[in-house]
């Protein structure tokens, strides 16, 4: 159907214009508008920084005598004249590219001097209405206008050919780098972060010095970006320099933060990253409070004043909170660390768009300032050379002053006259015949000499730059230091070295107290504070009973065993409290199988247990190798289903094993026979006979002694007696006394 439509694009009174396709057109409609976008709307100019609506408004601005000398006028007036002779859009949009221009928090160089409510840090969008506000040109504004009447730079028609504007501003800086600036137009972005005024100075006169200097030696002139904040700079050297040697890449940047020095509980953030809103914290940390997902701070406030642009204090439990992992937890967390992008996209010299590297941009900066400053000589030069032709003919008249006035009171055409007489030009003449009588005066020769040498001096020291590039670049040097003492100042952004900022996990974040976690034979769980909790004597629900406990503390991970040989983990601080008969675990976990829990297991991840079962086959392992996110669980031993798991954990100083068997053999091993692994079956702990099954494991050390456990009767073996029982892994054992060969449990004395 598209293929079949056509668009007739006719001139008045014409004919002959071919017919287009709708599709052909559009492509071309769309294109224009998109270079339109990217060309006068989006993207600034490497010559003077700037966009058409800011160049626009500086300009408009300084046509208004709106210097900073002046007194400021209501900037509605101000965007009137710019809207309704350079620019015609939006005066909102307008209006906020002025504010922007003004805000000290927004450019490190501000181009406008504001006078009323020109925004916040918190909010820089909040500026009062145009009506409300002045403002005038800063004086940092100067090094772009100072030069504009002096023939620098080229003029265009503006919008209805009515008025001319430049088409670019005579940049003394450049501006480019200085201020940076943000866009997006169809299709592209750029992302251009502030510099310090005196570090780009010194890289461009480093330059001119030396014009193969390469990225890296520049990089010691211009190491990173400067932003209108204290925040620091925490991207390494060797990323700047990537990111300077391609034009695209991002750095980051983290808020500053002291302790009180008399309050050590007080954690006072001084200085946020670059357009990060105080408010915005606070409301992020106040949900990391609230989430109690940050239990080292009890309250947060803003003490921000005008003395102090950021003050956020941060009120912890103590005085003895680890400072350093909380702040890192925060800048993680928060936007107190936050990233920038930046694409040196900007429109070149040759009119297009491009991104281009540090080096590439300082480099054709200043091709563009020696062309301008080149110019500017040239404009002076023909000013002068006109003068000294004028003043030629000026002094040739007071020499011969009496024979002028006859000519001028007797002839006819006195002009021709004093032409053919003394050989002057038109221009000589009428500037003779302009002469006042006050300026026949003595004095008024000497000074007209005055002047002519004065003006032949200048000449020849223009001609003398521009006949030899070394001395325009001792020119343009010159300047520059000018500049740089005038407007420079120091680094506002220290560039730091960081490690890197990681989140802390959740159970770091609990509170650390001591927990008893109960689970019933029905599988329900629950976590009591404390260790002195008789967790068999607890109450449970009706048909149900204690089947096993652990205790640790509420920042640790519990470990749950089912009787596959499958291990589950939960998180301590997230068990349901023991104040009623908790949660069953199916709710919290997923076993598959029909599976039943046996035992549940707290501990740190690199202490030790025994794992076996009754089979007779165990290894040793430790509790990270328990760990799993998996809800269903991951195997860690294999053995028959007959058969039930068995878990002991190992102590520090154990160096020993027992093994207990239901034939009342009781078998002793030093603990290294025994093989580390993940999982799996293991190897033989006893030997077993027909019908035989392990009963109890314990370990220990030597010096201690043995409790045996059966029925109501206990067997107490002092360390003499267990020598009797000492053997190799894997062997039979000794025979208990008589009356113990239907042990229940044996434990360390």
């Amino acid at each position: 159907m598209s293929d079949t439509l056509v668009a007739k694009i006719t001139k008045p009174n014409d004919l002959n214009n071919p017919t287009r396709s709708v599709a052909e057109f559009t492509e071309n409609a769309y294109l224009n508008y998109a270079m339109y976008v990217i060309m006068d709307r989006a993207l600034p100019h490497v010559a003077d920084g700037l966009k058409p609506v800011q160049r626009r408004i500086v300009y408009a601005m300084s046509e208004l005598g709106l210097k900073n000398t002046a007194k400021p006028k209501k900037s509605a007036r101000t965007i009137g004249d710019v809207i309704g002779k350079y620019h015609p859009h939006g005066d909102s949009a307008c209006y906020e590219a002025m504010v922007l221009m003004s805000q000290p928090f927004s450019y490190r160089y501000p181009l406008i001097s504001g006078q009323g409510n020109f925004g916040s840090p918190d909010d820089p969008k909040s500026f009062a209405a145009m009506r409300y506000t002045e403002a005038k040109l800063s004086a940092y504004a100067n090094t772009l206008l100072n030069e504009l009447g002096q023939g620098t730079v080229d003029w265009q028609d503006n919008f209805d050919g009515t008025l001319q504007e430049p088409v670019t501003l005579p940049a003394r800086l450049p501006n480019i780098l200085l201020n940076g600036t943000t866009g997006i137009a169809v299709g592209m972005a750029t992302d251009i972060p502030p510099h310090n005024l005196s570090e780009v100075v010194k890289g461009c006169i480093a330059l001119l010095k030396k014009p193969t200097m390469t990225e890296k030696e520049l990089a010691k002139y211009i190491p990173a970006p400067d932003l209108p904040t204290k925040a620091e700079i925490i991207t390494s050297p060797e990323d700047l320099l990537q990111l300077y040697k391609t034009g695209r890449g991002s750095y980051k940047m983290r808020a500053t933060y002291h302790v009180d020095d008399k309050e050590k509980n007080l954690v006072i953030i001084d200085a946020l990253p670059y357009q990060i809103s105080g408010n915005k914290i606070i409301e992020q940390i106040a949900n990391l409070i609230n989430a109690k997902k940050l239990p080292w701070v009890t309250d947060i406030h803003d003490e921000s004043d005008h003395q102090n642009a950021c003050r956020i204090v941060l009120e912890l439990r103590s005085n003895r909170v680890d400072i350093e992992p909380m702040m890192s937890h925060l800048f993680a967390s928060t936007d107190l660390e936050s990233n920038y992008r930046v694409n040196l996209n900007m429109i070149g010299t040759n009119g297009k768009p491009q991104v281009k590297s540090l080096l590439t941009i300082l480099t054709e900066w200043l091709s563009v300032r020696r062309d301008t400053v080149t110019r500017r000589l040239q404009y002076r030069l023909d000013k002068i050379e006109q003068r000294l032709h004028i003043l030629a003919g000026l002094l040739i008249a007071y020499l011969h002053i009496d024979e002028v006035i006859r000519i001028i009171r007797e002839e006819d055409d006195p002009k021709a006259e004093l032409m053919t007489r003394y050989d002057l030009t038109e221009i000589q003449a009428n500037a003779i015949l302009d002469i006042r009588l006050r300026q026949l005066a003595r004095l008024e020769e000497i000074e007209l000499k005055r002047e002519q040498s004065d003006l032949e001096a200048e000449k020849s020291q223009i001609e003398a730059y521009l006949n030899n590039p070394d001395k325009l670049t001792g020119l343009m040097i010159e300047e520059l230091t000018a500049d740089m003492k005038e407007h420079g100042d120091k680094r506002q952004s220290p560039i730091v070295e960081r490690t890197e900022a990681t989140a802390l996990k959740e159970t770091d974040l609990a509170p650390s107290e001591p927990v008893t976690v109960i689970v019933s034979k029905s599988g329900w769980i629950r976590s009591a504070k404390g260790h002195d909790v008789d967790a068999a004597n607890m109450n449970y629900r009706s048909g149900d009973a204690y089947l096993a406990h652990a205790q640790g503390k509420s920042n640790e991970k519990v470990y749950l065993m089912d009787n596959t040989g499958r291990s589950y983990r939960l998180d301590a601080h997230t068990l349901p409290s023991a104040r009623g008969q908790g949660e069953p675990l199916t709710s919290l976990l997923k076993p598959t199988g029909g599976a039943s829990f046996v035992n549940v297991l707290m501990g740190q991840d690199d202490s030790k247990l025994i794992m076996a079962s009754s089979q007779g086959y165990g290894f040793i392992n430790t509790f990270a190798d328990l760990d799993t996110n998996q809800k269903a669980g991951k195997n860690v031993i294999n053995f028959d289903d007959a058969f039930s798991l068995i878990t002991h954990q190992i102590g520090e100083q154990d160096t020993l094993v027992g093994v207990v068997s239901s034939a009342g053999h009781l078998l002793v091993y030093p603990l290294t026979e025994l093989p580390m692994m993940k999982k799996g079956k293991g190897n033989k702990l006893i030997d077993l006979k027909d019908g035989d099954s392990v009963v109890a494991i314990t370990t220990f050390s030597e010096g201690d002694s043995l409790s045996l456990d059966s029925g109501k009767r206990t067997l107490t073996l002092k360390p003499m007696d267990i020598a009797n029982f000492m053997g190799t892994r894997g062997r039979r054992g000794a025979l208990l006394p008589k009356g113990f060969q239907k042990v229940s449990g044996v434990q360390k004395i």
